[in-house]
């Protein structure tokens, strides 16, 4: 055993290493040209590369994912011997095995890296080019900090670990799917189940990981295939409550200026709308006009804005969950 660690220990310095290398002979043979200017006008480059805003904010977005998901990993998978989801825990598998097994050693950064380069071509072909494009610059950065970021034991207990560790990873998921991008892996499967089924993500990615905690069970024992369901869970739930495109609700909206609603409405969101002319109030018996239509829990405050300023009068009931049938619009990824 303090061979193995001896090994790790060996790998991450080597690795950590040779970044911090690379960083300082690009500072040797530049620091002539670095200075406040050179460093805005390196900045405005970067930012005149990226041909749309929301191409920054993908990428801010990628970085705050893999700060989050490194330090579930390192502050708490790791040292409470939890198997996180996705191919994170199968990567993480894979250093145990390695490391306890075989004799050598597997960083989890490499595993995750090296594991997601398949799952890329299904994202290409079946979810969308930009979308796969993000995600691997996502995974190549989660991988970095991984690497980089030091292995802090905060506690060993695994509940702790499960609990704290799956609502921040949870939270990096959802954060990344909110804003079109995905941490890679089985995100990739479970983006397209859902939209062939209506599922949620957390629930596919539930149903799938419990594969990743009987390995866990089998490998290193139960009682962390049992502590690792805990995490797999919390970052499911996690991840519904963050990314709530995905959550579809029906409005009906009784107003006497249909027309002016339909368009507010129409100008803030891309939906559908279902017109019922002449319905009639049981008390009053006064003629007004039912409008249907169903948004997602994302969208329900650019509706209740759009609301406020068509017709704040208007009486408007929300149903939560409700699941589609035919076709609903939704961003393509």
């Amino acid at each position: 055993m303090n061979e193995n660690r001896r090994l790790r220990k060996f790998h991450e310095n080597l690795s950590i290493s040779f970044i911090v290398r690379f960083f300082f002979y690009y500072l040797k043979y530049n620091k002539e040209q670095i200075n406040k200017a050179r460093l805005l006008n390196e900045m405005n480059t970067l930012f005149k590369w990226l041909p749309h805003p929301d191409y920054a904010n993908k990428l801010s977005f990628s970085i705050v994912y893999a700060i989050l998901s490194a330090i579930a990993v390192n502050f708490f998978y790791q040292p409470g011997k939890i198997y996180s989801s996705g191919i994170t825990g199968i990567a993480q598998i894979l250093t145990t095995v390695s490391t306890d097994w075989l004799g050598f050693y597997i960083p989890v950064s490499v595993a995750l890296l090296l594991l997601n380069i398949p799952l890329f071509f299904l994202g290409w072909f079946k979810i969308g080019h930009k979308f796969t494009i993000f995600t691997g610059i996502t995974v190549v950065l989660t991988s970095l900090f991984v690497q980089i970021l030091p292995e802090e034991t905060l506690t060993t207990d695994p509940m702790i670990c499960g609990i704290f560790g799956g609502a921040i990873n949870g939270a990096g998921i959802g954060y990344a799917l909110k804003s079109g991008l995905s941490s890679g892996g089985l995100d990739f499967v479970s983006i397209a189940i859902r939209k062939r089924t209506g599922k949620t993500i957390g629930s596919i990615s539930i149903f799938f990981n419990i594969a990743i905690m009987f390995a866990a069970g089998i490998l290193f024992g139960w009682q962390y295939a049992l502590y690792s369901a805990i995490a797999i869970f919390v970052s499911g739930k996690v991840t519904d409550a963050v990314f709530t495109k995905q959550k579809k609700m029906q409005v009906t909206i009784i107003t006497r200026i249909p027309e002016e609603v339909i368009h507010t409405i129409q100008k803030s969101l891309r939906r559908g709308i279902t017109i019922i002319n002449e319905a009639e109030g049981a008390y009053k018996h006064d003629k007004q006009t039912v409008l249907l239509t169903v948004v997602t829990r994302f969208e329900l405050p650019m509706l209740r804005s759009a609301m406020k300023e068509a017709d704040p009068k208007a009486f408007v009931s929300i149903a939560e969950n409700v699941q589609i049938l035919g076709r609903f619009y939704e961003e393509e990824l």
